[in-house]
């Protein structure tokens, strides 16, 4: 079911994940999957990606330290994409990494760092860095 808070959300994902990504998650949504594509959509990127108070830098910075203590490495690497993406600048993505590394574990911090590289190296057309 469409309505303005999901049209919002599809509008938020595009426009830091990509057209073309997002339409092929949505597109390949089954039966099954549909139901967290929808919750996604709508409730994190409709509802609270779309309010207003946090920039969609911070809210990206936010993200990906929280991605990275919670050890979530596909995400987090979607994430950084994305945090390119809002604004947030490589030497940006780094500091939240070092923070994660301080309050969330060094293993935290590393996860990140990892992934970021292996995200930057893709973009620049190259292997992944040292982990």
């Amino acid at each position: 079911m469409t309505d303005a808070t999901y049209e919002r959300g599809v509008q938020i994902r595009q426009e830091i994940f990509g057209k073309e990504l997002t339409d092929a998650h949505l597109a390949n949504a089954d039966e099954f999957n549909s139901l967290i594509q929808d919750l996604v959509t709508r409730y994190c990127f409709g509802e609270v990606w779309g309010r207003e108070l946090l920039s969609r830098k911070t809210r990206s910075m936010i993200t990906i330290a929280m991605l990275a203590a919670q050890g979530r490495a596909p995400e987090i690497k979607m994430h950084v994409r994305g945090a390119l993406a809002n604004g947030v600048s490589k030497e940006e993505i780094g500091e939240v990494f070092l923070h994660a590394a301080i309050y969330a574990g060094v293993p935290a911090g590393v996860g990140g760092f990892r992934c970021a590289s292996e995200v930057f190296a893709e973009a620049a057309g190259g292997a992944g860095g040292p982990s």
